[in-house]
């Protein structure tokens, strides 16, 4: 057995005896200033967006040097606290749901939501919270996580897909919340893929790979931190030990982040480990995709899949070794 596999995650019972670790120092603006140069720009609409970005493809068959690399680090910022569970959002600002599920969507297909949901709202400028954010492009909205210095996680299926290696634009915005925005946005520059997954319906190969990085304009990663990643073991099947956060649009109209912790997931025995289809029963809605599902080892954070898809009964995020290895290999060529 590898060492991987004899690595569990903390149980969420662990993690709840965990204590803040409160700033050792305090958070300089010299951090979040905007690159120098500024994006060309392109009109589309009648609106300015920067151009899109370029594509990099890693080949099904094709492995990097560091394959053997079955996790990438994590980096806390020593300038924020580190909570194990975010502040909710002040009663004062609690709204009804953004969406009545039981009048919207109400065909079969719609069911994403099992038992009581469990989702929270949550305002927390603390790591690791501060490295999940809503991402933007022409096809809509949805979710990611800072997984490296300008390098963000997120689901394939958002990203524009265009001819000659070229996709349409991307924006992310960490912590995004009812229209602020405490770290400024980035824009994509860059998208490293396994395979094109394009909506609206996502088949049982698009699931395995529904994962793309994405490298930002700046550094943003430098001041939210980012969390590592690591390959899926399916020894960890079963054990309620992750996390997941994104942007529902049933809740809060994809406008603020919501988490939900404890929950087990459940990779596919007959998938290769290094793409896998993860199946789980997390509360789930579109603007969830892309958003990180995450666990804790020696009580720092590491993510494992990306929210991809749902049918009837069941949803599913994408991970594997392949997810590591285009962190790896983005985070090499665009350091």
């Amino acid at each position: 057995m590898s060492n991987i596999e004899k690595n569990n995650p903390m149980s969420a019972e662990e993690v709840l005896k965990l204590k803040t670790i409160k700033a050792k120092s305090a958070e300089k603006s010299a951090n979040l200033k905007l690159s120098a140069k500024e994006p060309e720009m392109e009109t589309i609409d009648g609106r300015a967006y920067p151009k899109g970005m370029k594509s990099v493809a890693i080949t099904m068959n094709e492995k990097s040097a560091v394959d053997e690399n079955l996790e990438t680090d994590f980096f806390y910022p020593t300038h924020s606290d580190f909570e194990y569970q975010p502040k909710l959002e002040p009663k004062k600002d609690r709204k009804p749901k953004f969406i009545e599920r039981e009048n919207f969507l109400s065909a079969e297909g719609a069911r994403t939501i099992f038992g009581v949901d469990q989702r929270k709202v949550f305002n927390s400028t603390a790591y690791p919270w501060r490295c999940v954010g809503r991402v933007e492009s022409s096809l809509g909205i949805a979710s990611g996580v800072m997984i490296g210095p300008r390098h963000l996680l997120t689901c394939a299926h958002i990203i524009d897909w265009k001819p000659n290696n070229q996709t349409g634009w991307l924006k992310f915005t960490p912590m995004y919340y009812n229209g602020s925005a405490p770290y400024g946005s980035s824009w994509g520059i860059q998208t490293y893929y396994k395979h094109k997954v394009a909506g609206p319906t996502i088949d049982g190969t698009e699931v395995q790979f529904d994962y793309v990085v994405v490298v930002l304009d700046r550094p943003i990663g430098n001041s939210t931190g980012w969390l590592g990643s690591k390959s899926y073991s399916d020894s960890w099947d079963g054990q309620a030990s992750f996390t997941h956060a994104g942007y529902p649009a049933d809740l809060t109209g994809t406008q603020r982040p919501t988490y939900q912790t404890g929950i087990a997931l459940d990779g596919d025995f007959w998938s290769p480990d290094d793409n896998q289809s993860i199946q789980h029963k997390a509360d789930i809605w579109p603007g969830q995709s892309g958003g990180p599902f995450w666990g804790y080892w020696n009580g720092s954070p590491y993510a494992v899949a990306t929210q991809s898809a749902h049918n009837p009964s069941i949803n599913f995020a994408s991970g594997g070794s392949d997810l590591v290895g285009l962190v790896t290999r983005a985070r090499n060529e665009y350091p």
